[in-house]
């Protein structure tokens, strides 16, 4: 299932791509990376590849997290998004902003000229699909990279992706993903008590992302006079090839956080979903996924986007000696504890990690828990899509699952229908 991809005359597959990742990353390691920006400066220029809400919000958020951000460069799909974001740039932090006309690019390829420049980190927030191969790209131009989550929407993204984070550790370069309760010292706390045995031996958990359909947050475009593929990239959320669906496009946050608390991933999973009341796109509206992980553990995981149901978005660890409630910040059980600390923005605190990383030349690289955490999310897709249960060791590594469009040009691009249960093969 693997598919050609076509840019301007250029031809690869993704198989290829990955295939040569290791090889094209071990040549580039024999020049070395330089210091990322000039010594005695604190000018960190910034490249914005994918202008969207999201990218820009977390702009805004990284200049606010530290003085000497300078945005540099940007880059989109879409000429109309490039300015929206640049306008609200220039109204929220206008100092930072110094983007001249020569450094703004739109198209497919607009990735790669924001590459070409004298950026030290890119901010990588297109939609999910082009994760693996922006991030390959971003590493290997030896740019420190923040890329936003989910890692990718197939399998084959996933190991580019961990693949990419290898190199970038090699390389000495910083890389951030948007799992920002990484980065909340209330999320820290509870979890460092879980990892030091507070609540006992853990047996399970429960991981919820059940809240309303996400209309008001993100747009939804009409066909009207658009090609199928302009529609479906900027209508993105609402196609499982671009997204992921929502169980890998949102509710990975709380996967990410069950993963960190469990120190682990699991083995298999088995899940079910469908669609209620949605009828835009081609995604479910629920999900309701079993996860287990080593020594038996079982996970639940339930995600919704429904509106006028209760919301719920929360993690919950279960072990022998007490109950860990991490998004409040409370453990009940032998040992009690109310977390009353300080817990400031997430979005800025991750930026803060971030650029201190790169001034102080001591690299982070959470690469590859965020693509891990994505696997568990692609599993439990997988799984309510197929109505089949299937295991981690399969999916990771033998799972050929590729969901890229034949080719990328603003053109004819049929919409895959909705999966079904016991009809949709496992790939």
């Amino acid at each position: 299932m693997r598919k050609k991809i076509s840019r301007k005359g250029h031809e690869l597959t993704r198989r290829g791509f990955i295939k040569t990742s290791a090889a094209l990353g071990a040549a580039s390691l024999v020049s070395g990376t330089s210091r990322m920006y000039a010594a005695g400066s604190d000018k960190v220029r910034i490249g914005l590849i994918g202008c969207g809400g999201q990218g820009t919000r977390d702009i805004i958020s990284c200049v606010k997290s530290s003085q000497g951000i300078e945005i540099s460069a940007m880059g989109d799909l879409f000429e109309d998004r490039l300015k929206d974001s640049l306008e609200k740039l220039r109204k929220d932090v206008p100092d930072a902003v110094k983007v001249t006309s020569n450094k703004r690019f739109v198209g497919f390829d607009a990735y790669k000229k924001v590459l070409q420049t004298d950026v030290h980190l890119v901010f990588l927030t297109a939609p999910p699909h082009w994760r693996a191969e922006h991030f390959h790209a971003a590493v290997q131009a030896g740019k420190h990279v923040f890329m936003e989550k989910p890692g990718g929407v197939d399998p084959i993204g996933i190991r580019s992706v961990i693949e990419t984070a290898g190199l970038a550790r090699q390389k000495g370069l910083s890389v951030v993903a948007g799992t920002q309760r990484r980065h909340s010292k209330k999320y820290q706390e509870i979890i460092r008590r879980i990892h030091d045995g507070q609540i006992g031996e853990i047996v399970a958990a429960q991981g919820y992302w059940n809240g309303s359909d996400m209309l008001g947050y993100w747009q939804w475009y009409e066909k009207e006079g658009r090609s199928d593929m302009e529609w479906q990239c900027r209508s993105w959320p609402w196609f499982t090839w671009t997204s992921g669906d929502h169980i890998v496009e949102q509710h990975v946050h709380n996967l990410d956080v069950l993963n960190w608390a469990l120190r682990a991933h699991p083995v298999q999973c088995i899940g079910m979903g469908g669609r209620a009341v949605r009828d835009l796109g081609n995604i479910y509206d629920h999900f309701a996924v079993e996860y287990e992980y080593p020594n038996g553990v079982r996970v639940s995981s339930m995600c919704r986007q429904i509106t006028g149901s209760s919301d719920r978005i929360a993690e919950r660890v279960v072990g022998t000696k007490g109950v860990a409630d991490v998004d409040q910040g409370v453990i009940a059980g032998e040992r009690p504890f109310n977390y009353e600390g300080p817990d400031s923005d997430h979005y800025v605190m991750e930026m803060a990690d971030l650029i201190k990383s790169i001034r102080d030349s001591s690299p982070i690289n959470e690469g590859k828990q965020v693509a891990e955490s994505t696997m568990n999310a692609i599993m439990g897709r997988m799984s309510a899509y197929t109505g089949r249960a299937l295991s981690w060791d399969w999916a990771m590594k033998a799972s050929k699952l590729d969901l890229s469009p034949e080719k990328y040009e603003f053109g004819d691009l049929p919409v895959r229908p909705v999966a079904v249960p016991g009809k949709t093969m496992l790939i």
